[in-house]
């Protein structure tokens, strides 16, 4: 561990992990005019989205074993180029099956950036710095949502599809240029023996989510990510249309807020687990807010805010409770793979109870996720001791 941290490198860093963000930003913020362009698929068109998380799902911690096995650097910078490059084959905007399968490689890409660029950083930071740093990498999703929507969305309008596409893959050129230089190039590998066959893939599972301190902020993350995907989904569409693109906005930016601020602050006087543990208690008290004030767009704001207490403290705690670089992959990886599971589940499931009990369905949603959060992350701290 370092003495000094390189905030320099902690924030390109940051940087990659915003152009993996922005792969699934890349998409979904601009589906309506992706069903333009490619008219006649129907539902299918949605794996333009989904098969990023589908990817993450089935694949999260044998990436994390990948970079075990190869250290940070290189699986980084492969990933970057291999990003920019299919962004630039994006921007020639291919026919479906190409389009598709180009997303199917991107998640790779994505995968690696995720588990590698977090662990890096926790790697780098001092013990003064870590919680803050952590925070920051938690930050990483919404804000590249935000940085597309603000930016993205009116240079597609001027521009069209490609030039969307064309910057995202210059950026993760251009980040990949500054990481060769600046990340170490005699790194040692967090695990030169690990191996990457079927058997040692399927061992390594167990081992990860057998273990109260490799799992416990993947499962945690697990439910964080089934409701804040959903909720940030479906809320908005349940508001008046004058405060619609209101909320949708300030609920992204009050959980990077309070995660920034108050997280950050928290952090400083208690474990992380703790501080995850509180946001899960506050977020069920505020899912109670929409029986006592309905429609209210401060419920909503409210509730991403205390969210962000789980967003931020959940990466600090994977070097917390993981002071190797091996175990800090697992727990990455872990993460990543939860976290997909959840994005990829949590929308449709918010959808049928709503549609199927109304508001009741809405409330008990959040309340189940937010009690197992608390109640599973209770359990494996009481397991670690």
């Amino acid at each position: 561990m370092t003495q000094r941290t390189p905030f320099g490198l902690v924030f390109v860093l940051w940087l990659a992990g915003l152009c993996a963000a922005a792969q699934f930003a890349k998409v979904s913020l601009i589906f309506p005019e992706l069903q333009t362009l490619y008219p006649g698929h129907g539902s299918t068109i949605g794996f333009l989205v989904t098969l990023l998380s589908f990817i993450g799902m089935v694949l999260g911690l044998f990436t994390g074993m990948i970079v075990a096995r190869f250290g940070f650097r290189k699986p980084l910078l492969v990933a970057l180029v291999m990003g920019g490059v299919l962004s630039l084959m994006q921007a020639l905007l291919p026919p479906f099956p190409l389009m598709l399968a180009s997303r199917f490689v991107e998640g790779m890409s994505h995968l690696l950036i995720v588990v590698a660029a977090p662990t890096m950083i926790a790697r780098i930071s001092s013990d003064q710095h870590r919680s803050f740093t952590m925070t920051l990498w938690g930050t990483f999703f919404g804000v590249a949502f935000a940085i597309v929507g603000v930016f993205g969305l009116p240079l597609v309008k001027s521009n069209g599809i490609a030039a969307l596409y064309i910057v995202h893959g210059l950026a993760m050129f251009a980040v990949a240029a500054a990481l060769h230089f600046m990340l170490p190039t005699s790194e040692v590998q967090a695990s030169a023996a690990s191996d990457l066959a079927f058997r040692d893939v399927m061992a390594r599972h167990i081992e990860t989510y057998r273990s109260p301190h490799m799992s416990a902020a993947a499962f945690g993350w697990l439910f964080y990510t089934l409701s804040f995907v959903s909720y940030l989904t479906v809320l908005p569409s349940l508001m008046p249309e004058a405060e619609r693109s209101f909320a949708a906005t300030t609920m992204s930016l009050a959980g990077i807020v309070a995660s920034m601020i108050i997280g950050v602050a928290l952090l400083r006087w208690m474990s992380a687990v703790a501080v995850i543990q509180i946001g899960f208690v506050l977020s069920g008290l505020c899912v109670l807010g929409f029986w006592l004030f309905p429609g209210s767009v401060w419920v909503p704001i409210t509730l991403f805010a205390t969210l962000g207490l789980v967003q931020g403290a959940s990466f600090a705690a994977v070097p917390q409770l993981n002071p190797t670089p091996r175990g800090q992959s697992y727990a990455n990886g872990a993460m990543a793979q939860m976290g997909n599971l959840g994005n990829l589940s949590g929308t449709v499931i918010l959808l049928w109870l709503h549609s199927s009990l109304g508001q009741a369905g809405l409330i008990g949603f959040g309340l189940v996720c937010y009690v197992a959060g608390l109640t599973v992350h209770m359990s494996l701290a009481r397991l670690r001791r």
